[in-house]
């Protein structure tokens, strides 16, 4: 084929030498993503031990369980957007060392913590280093890789996330059977000083040539009302009762103070959000179903280990094993999206993609005690396979929407939605669970001193602790439990249903179908226009 004449359409801007070794580069981010993903994957099988008394654990109420989460996620979602912001102005190379770095002492710190409260301000930490690494990786691909290579980049780089739920809820149930609950994060120790040595040394470094200036008003503002908000779902949760002033000044704070962020950046010369990216139908569809996913599968994710553990009786490390059918369905379908995209359009696979992650999710209101585990993993698998031909797409209409030198706003706005997606994910529908269980269990507990009464109910973990201390006399709470947990189960599991189905609905109205042949094939041309000796 012959080439034009004239002068090409566009000159590629990935320098010769960093193309070469994109798909290196590409291995070394998704090791850096692997570590964030592993770490969140580990802790969900780890909560039955973290809420367990000392010594097996630290006693953690659910809240404090939730929490544990939350305080990573709500740190890491807040500064997302300076973390992206800062990346594309000093460079994103450093900006993801540094996070790497600060993610590897909050792991190190949360291992020795003494109290629920210790390992909340730990996971803090935590999360304050993640928000630098994730939005890094993305950004840092989409500067390595030509536009008609970064869909089949950005599946492999979302398949990493299948991996890193597939070995850490292994490595979790291991470490938990030989050693001490801290052990789940001081194994991420070593992973992050190989990972530095790696980045050092491989990693090229990219930047904004025209950088905005930092929003600290509007990160301080995002953190508040979101604190505020979780805080108040989650104590709504605890007490049963949304009704209750705490509670309602928390939601009302909230909701309030996120209202105020928004007119902020709306009005301010450099937001750390541009609200004008939101204009596009099909960016503002893609970062909703981002969102919208992850607000269902956390939340399920989170009561999912309390199903197998404690109603089921499996270990921490053969709930792990359940979960691998999920993983792996991630893992192959995740990178092959793009394939699928191409033959019937963004809106169709996304649209399929959420109806399975509902189907998955409803299936868990027909789960019992005796569910067969052949049905558990064919669920898992299901959902899995939903997520694959989701996040792929999407992470490519939100990435590709803005020009490269802004990669670092425009993977944080990817990653703050599906990071606050989860979060209130994890707070609604843990209050949910919470409500429903102590409602259909509160019944059973009559003959329980005042005190004791309350304890138990909080959740199914607290109400077996007693039952427990019982002896043989604590047999019927036993059942009486499961049966409450189970119900609740059903009731949270229909609720992220719903969600999904919501989810379906937004990337089946605004995501764009399927291009005209001519169109597609012109997307790619100026890429492949140039020949590698034009690149800079």
């Amino acid at each position: 084929m012959s080439i034009p004449s004239g002068p090409p359409a566009a000159v590629p801007r990935v320098p010769e030498a960093i193309h070469r070794r994109r798909w290196v580069i590409l291995a070394v981010l998704m090791f850096s993503l692997l570590i964030v993903v592993l770490d969140n994957s580990i802790l969900n099988v780890a909560v039955k031990t973290i809420a367990s008394p000392s010594p097996t654990g630290l006693g953690a109420t659910q809240s404090e369980l939730e929490w544990a989460i939350n305080s990573y996620t709500l740190v890491f979602a807040g500064l997302l957007f300076t973390a992206g912001l800062l990346g594309d102005r000093i460079g994103r190379k450093k900006v993801l060392l540094f996070g790497i770095l600060l993610f590897g002492v909050g792991s190190a710190l949360a291992a020795m913590s003494g109290s629920p409260g210790e390992l909340i301000t730990w996971r803090a930490v935590m999360g304050f280093g993640a928000a630098f690494v994730m939005p890094a990786t993305l950004a840092i691909l989409m500067n390595v890789f030509e536009r008609d290579e970064q869909p089949k980049a950005i599946g492999i780089w979302a398949g990493s996330v299948g991996l890193g739920i597939a070995i850490g809820p292994i490595t979790g149930g291991l470490l938990l059977e030989h050693f001490w609950w801290g052990s789940i994060f001081l194994v991420n120790v070593p992973v992050v000083v190989i990972a530095l040595i790696a980045m050092a040394v491989l990693v090229p470094d990219s930047r904004d040539p025209k950088p905005g200036r930092i929003d600290p008003l509007g990160v301080l503002l995002s953190i508040v009302g979101l604190v505020l908000l979780v805080f108040g779902i989650i104590r709504g949760g605890e007490l049963a009762d949304f009704g209750d002033a705490v509670v309602l000044l928390s939601i009302t704070g909230g909701l309030v103070v996120l209202a105020g962020f928004v007119w902020h950046e709306k009005r301010s010369s450099h937001p750390a959000i541009d609200i004008t990216y939101f204009k596009n139908g099909a960016f503002s569809a893609a970062v909703a179903a981002v969102a919208l996913v992850f607000f269902a599968l956390m939340g399920v994710t989170f009561f999912s280990a309390f199903y197998l553990q404690s109603v089921r009786g499996y270990s921490a490390l053969q709930s792990g094993l359940l979960i691998v059918p999920l993983a792996a369905a991630q893992m192959i379908f995740a990178p092959r999206a793009r394939l699928v995209v191409e033959r019937f359009g963004s809106r169709a696979v996304c649209t399929v993609g959420m109806l399975l992650v509902a189907v998955g999710l409803s299936a868990f209101a027909l789960f019992d005690a005796t569910t067969p585990i052949w049905v558990m993993c064919l669920v898992f698998f299901v959902q899995g396979t939903g997520m694959a031909h989701v996040m792929p797409p999407v992470t490519v209409a939100v990435m590709q929407a803005l020009p490269r030198e802004k990669a670092g706003s425009g993977s944080a706005i990817n990653n703050t939605f599906r990071q606050v997606g989860g979060a209130l994910g994890i707070a609604i529908l843990g209050s949910v669970l919470s409500t429903v269980y102590r409602g259909e269990i509160d019944g059973h507990l009559g003959t329980l001193p005042a005190a004791a009464r309350d304890a138990a109910g909080e959740s199914i973990e607290a109400t077996l602790g007693i039952a427990e201390k019982l002896g043989p006399a604590g047999a019927p709470l036993v059942g009486a439990a499961n049966d409450a947990f189970v119900s609740a189960m059903h009731v949270t599991a229909l609720g992220s249903a719903c969600v999904a189905l919501i989810g379906a609905l937004v990337v089946g109205i605004f995501l764009p179908g399927k291009p005209p042949a001519g169109q597609r094939s012109e997307q790619g041309a100026d890429d492949r226009a140039v020949p590698a000796g034009a690149r800079r």
